[in-house]
């Protein structure tokens, strides 16, 4: 298939995803063209079978803000045209779900070019609920030819708060186990932990519903009990206030903040404990990234999260803003070596079995055959 894939290419969840899923179509054969303003951020150049079609916006001086919108339906119709798109593949509703909509109106005259919007999260929880938004976040929802969403509880969210009918298509988020695995021997972890200290690690966009300061807090507590260093992978608008609350704590030696990274897989095996205490996670893609390569998890109970984690088997989950018992569950696992494996060897055999790449991109292969052939 001829498959356009649109997203924000930015370090968030939803761009991660759709570059991955693109990466995994053309491995299968498929030919896959990325439609957006910028290079998704996981996208390495030269890749056999994808292509990149960056949407400019004009700035003219009437325009207050640029309407992105509209400059991407009209690149969508020219790839569409050009390549012959079988489907385009939007993920994060707002504004590409519209402009998916445009282009398939624009194109009717011709021929038909189905769309299928992927829900990630915040497009529902917080962009899509504001009432500045809702109205068309429905629409866009509503008038898509397909829909998934990457968790149950996310699909349940939806249908709550927006009423829409549509059948949402639960396909969860998947990982790469020959990408993501184990690094038994962590020699590249004394880079960063000099003296043999355990590494804890947190990775997000550092966006306040992630809850960066609590890495912070969370490194204090774990830091009265066993030695431990706390790598900061990502930016964001929170990661001011954390360098200055690590500043306040005197934990300036024990953090490092390493800025967005392109290549987490070479991170994440370093670390024994991935921290993830969001306020709000629809899947927890990062935490399956941790289970992945071996490294035990204390996330917060919340949103699709207990959908990927079973509490005390392949980790550990507690309450949002309960530092103390994040804390005690990391001290747990840094000191207790039968723990540690245990929990760390149920997180691969977890992400193996049921999100692995092979389970996960045949789904999205057959509902795009579903979708072309209504």
């Amino acid at each position: 298939m001829n498959i356009g894939i649109t997203c924000y290419p930015t370090y968030g969840g939803s761009g991660i995803v759709a570059t991955e899923l693109g990466l995994e179509l053309a491995n299968r054969g498929h030919e896959v063209h990325f439609i957006t303003y910028s290079n998704p951020i996981r996208l390495d150049p030269g890749i056999p079978r994808i292509h990149y079609h960056e949407v400019e916006v004009s700035n003219y001086p009437l325009f207050q803000y640029p309407p992105y919108c509209l400059a991407l339906a009209s690149r969508m119709v020219d790839v569409a045209d050009a390549y012959g798109l079988d489907l385009l593949h939007v993920h994060y509703a707002i504004p590409h779900s519209i402009a998916a909509m445009l282009a398939q109106q624009m194109l009717a005259p011709k021929r038909r070019l189905p769309f299928i919007t992927t829900l990630h999260g915040t497009d529902i929880t917080l962009v899509g609920a504001d009432p500045s938004y809702f109205a068309i976040t429905k629409f866009s929802i509503e008038k898509s030819d397909g829909v998934t969403s990457i968790s149950e509880d996310l699909r349940r969210h939806t249908v709550e708060v927006f009423g829409v009918s549509n059948e949402i298509l639960v396909i969860n988020n998947f990982i790469n186990c020959d990408l993501y695995h184990p690094d038994e021997l962590k020699a590249g972890a004394a880079a960063f932990a000099p003296h043999g200290e355990k590494l804890l690690i947190h990775v997000s966009n550092f966006r306040p519903v992630k809850r960066v300061l609590d890495c912070i807090r969370i490194l204090a507590e774990v830091r009265k009990h066993t030695p431990a260093r706390l790598l900061m992978v990502g930016d964001g608008p929170d990661r001011g206030p954390a360098e200055q609350l690590v500043r306040q704590l005197n934990l300036t030696p024990h953090v490092s903040f390493l800025g967005k990274q392109n290549h987490v897989e070479r991170l994440i095996p370093l670390a024994h404990v991935l921290l993830m205490p969001s306020e709000m996670e629809s899947f927890g893609l990062v935490a399956l990234e941790a289970m992945a390569c071996g490294v035990a998890t204390v996330t917060t109970d919340v949103g699709g999260v207990p959908e990927l984690i079973t509490h005390g088997v392949n980790g550990f989950m507690e309450p949002v803003g309960d530092v103390a018992a994040q804390a005690s569950r990391a001290v747990e696992l840094l000191t207790d070596e039968a723990l540690h494996r245990r929990i760390t060897a149920a997180g691969r055999a977890r992400a193996m079995e049921h999100f692995s790449t092979e389970r996960i991109i045949p789904q999205y292969e057959q509902y795009y055959e579903e979708v072309l052939s209504k």
